[in-house]
C-alpha cells in the first residue's frame, strides 16, 4: 500500500483527526507527526487552528489525558512535569494542569512504595538509597519520599 500523500487541506486534516481518534495529542505533538507524514507546515497550522476553533483539539483536554494516565501507572509530578515540558507543553499550563489534576501525591507515592517495596520500611542505608532512588526516579519530590521513608504521616 503506498503512503497517503497529505498534499491537501482534506488530507492533513483527516490525517489529523485520525491520530486525535486514537488519543488526544498536544498541537506540537501533533505538528510533528503530520509533518512526519509529509504535510507542509502552512496546511498543518490552518488545519489545527480550525480543530482547535471547533473543539477537537484541546491542549487542556491532553494536559488532563497525559496527567492521570502517568499519574495512575505511578509517575510523580516532577516527571510528568518534565515530560510535558519535553513535549513542548508551556510550564505554566503544565504546573496549573498539575495543580488542577486533584491527584494527591503522597498518596500515590505510597502506593507506588507498597507496590515496588511491599511496604517495608527501609533497615539499611543501601536499602534506603535505593528505594530514594526509585520513588525520585518516577518523579516524588524528596520531601515527601524522606517522610515516607522515615515513617512520618504524609498529610
Amino acid at each position: 500500500m503506498p503512503p497517503v500523500v497529505l498534499d491537501t487541506p482534506v488530507a492533513v486534516r483527516r490525517s489529523a483527526m485520525d491520530l486525535l481518534a486514537r488519543r488526544e495529542h498536544g498541537r506540537v505533538e501533533l505538528t510533528r507527526k503530520l509533518r512526519q507524514r509529509g504535510a507542509c507546515p502552512e496546511m498543518i497550522d490552518t488545519e489545527l487552528d480550525r480543530l482547535t476553533d471547533e473543539g477537537l483539539l484541546s491542549e487542556a483536554r491532553y494536559l488532563e489525558s497525559f496527567i492521570r494516565y502517568r499519574a495512575n501507572s505511578g509517575y510523580g509530578p516532577a516527571r510528568i512535569r518534565e515530560d510535558l515540558t519535553q513535549r513542548g507543553l508551556l510550564r505554566g499550563e503544565v504546573e496549573q494542569a498539575l495543580r488542577d489534576s486533584g491527584f494527591d501525591w503522597g498518596v500515590q507515592l505510597r502506593d507506588v512504595w507498597e507496590r515496588k517495596f511491599a511496604g517495608r520500611l527501609p533497615v539499611e542505608i543501601k536499602e534506603r538509597a535505593q528505594q530514594t532512588r526509585f520513588l525520585a526516579y518516577r518523579g516524588y519530590p524528596m520531601e515527601l519520599i524522606s517522610r515516607l521513608l522515615n515513617g512520618k504521616d504524609l498529610d
